[in-house]
C-alpha cells in the first residue's frame, strides 16, 4: 500500500472519528474549537511549508476576521453564514495589505514587516471603541443560518463547523496538488530558478498570501461563532507564535501535520492539568498538581525536543520513515 492511500485511510478514519466524537462524550464546543485552530494552522503552513515566507502577523488576521465577524453579529444583526463571509473577506484583505508589504523583502525583514503590521492592528483593537477595548467583543449570538437554521444547539452547529473546516482543508489539498502548487513548491525551494523560467514570483507570492490570510480569517470566524466573543488575545501576537509552534510540532510541509500539532498543543493547553492532578494522585508527587500552571514551559519543552530530535515534526519524521520502510529516500 503506497503513501497516498495511506493518508486516504487516515483521513477517513479521522472524518469518521469527528462525525462520531459528539456520540462518544467528546465536548462538542472544545472539539469545534480545535478544528478552529487546525484549519488556522492548515492555513498557516500553506504559506510557510509550501511558499517558504514566515509570518510572524497570522493574528491580525485570525482575531481581525473574529471582530468583523463579531460585529456584523452582534451590531448590524446579520445572519452567521453572512458574518461569516464577511469575516473571511476581511482576513482576505488584511492578507493582501499585509503580503503587499511582506513579499517585498525577504528572510527576516519580510517577517518583521508581518509583525509590524499585526501589532499594528493589535493596537488598532485595543483603542477603538467598536471592539470593546481590553474586554472585546462579548456575548456574540449565533443566530439562525439562512434564517432556518438554529445554531444555538451545539450539536447542530458542530457538523456545520465540521463541513466547513473540511471544505476548508479540501480547498488547501486541491491547492497544493494545482499546477499554482507546484509553482509555489518551486518559488520556496529556489526563488531565481522559478524567475527565470518567467514565472512572476512576487504575483504567486502575494496570491499565496491572501489565501492563507483569507483561511485564517474563515477560522477566526468560525471560532467567534463558536465561543460567542472576540477578545485580544485572538490578535496579539502570541497566537502568531502559537500557529508557528503548531506547524512545526505537526510536521511542516505535510497536509496533516498541521492537524497533529494543532491537537498537540490545544490539549496540552486544556488538558494538562487534569493530567497533572491524575499523576499526582497517582504517584502522590505533589509537583505534578502544578503542571496546570506551567503550561508555557510544558509546551516550550515539547517544541525543544521536536527541533532537535524531531525535525520534520510528528507527521514529518512518521512520513519519511515510511519512506524509507519502502526504499526511498526521505526529503530533507
Amino acid at each position: 500500500m503506497n503513501l497516498k492511500n495511506l493518508a486516504v485511510i487516515g483521513y477517513g478514519l479521522l472524518f469518521i472519528g469527528l462525525l462520531a466524537a459528539p456520540f462518544f462524550g467528546a465536548y462538542p464546543v472544545f472539539v469545534m474549537n480545535l478544528m478552529c485552530f487546525a484549519l488556522f494552522a492548515a492555513a498557516f503552513n500553506l504559506l510557510l511549508g509550501y511558499t517558504g515566507m514566515l509570518s510572524f502577523g497570522h493574528a491580525a488576521f485570525l482575531g481581525g476576521a473574529a471582530y468583523v465577524t463579531g460585529h456584523a453579529l452582534k451590531v448590524w444583526g446579520l445572519t452567521p453564514e453572512v458574518g461569516l463571509l464577511l469575516g473571511t473577506l476581511g482576513g482576505a484583505f488584511l492578507g493582501l495589505v499585509v503580503g503587499f508589504f511582506a513579499i517585498r523583502r525577504t528572510g527576516i525583514y519580510s517577517t518583521m514587516i508581518t509583525l509590524a503590521l499585526a501589532q499594528m492592528l493589535y493596537f488598532v483593537a485595543l483603542q477603538a471603541p467598536f471592539t470593546g477595548g481590553e474586554d472585546g467583543l462579548q456575548s456574540v449570538p449565533r443566530g439562525k443560518m439562512f434564517g432556518l437554521i438554529d445554531l444555538k444547539n451545539d450539536l447542530v452547529l458542530y457538523y456545520i463547523v465540521l463541513v466547513i473546516v473540511v471544505a476548508a482543508f479540501l480547498l488547501i489539498v486541491r491547492t497544493v496538488h494545482s499546477p499554482f502548487g507546484q509553482v509555489l513548491k518551486a518559488i520556496k525551494e529556489n526563488e531565481p530558478r522559478a524567475t527565470s523560467l518567467g514565472y512572476d514570483t512576487n504575483r504567486y507570492k502575494l496570491v499565496a498570501f491572501v489565501l492563507s490570510a483569507a483561511l485564517s480569517g474563515l477560522a477566526g470566524a468560525l471560532k467567534t461563532l463558536v465561543m460567542g466573543f472576540a477578545t485580544l488575545s485572538d490578535v496579539h501576537w502570541t497566537s502568531s507564535g502559537h500557529v508557528v509552534l503548531m506547524t512545526l510540532v505537526g510536521g511542516l510541509g505535510t497536509l496533516s501535520g498541521p492537524i497533529i500539532g494543532s491537537a498537540v498543543v490545544v490539549l496540552l493547553e486544556n488538558k494538562l492539568g487534569e493530567l497533572g492532578h491524575f499523576l499526582a494522585g497517582v504517584t502522590h508527587i505533589e509537583w505534578f498538581s502544578t503542571l496546570g500552571e506551567s503550561v508555557t514551559m510544558v509546551t516550550g519543552l515539547i517544541f525543544v525536543i521536536c527541533v532537535l530530535a524531531f525535525r520534520r515534526g510528528i507527521m514529518g519524521e512518521i512520513i519519511a520513515w515510511l519512506v524509507r520502510r519502502r526504499g526511498g529516500t526521505p526529503r530533507p
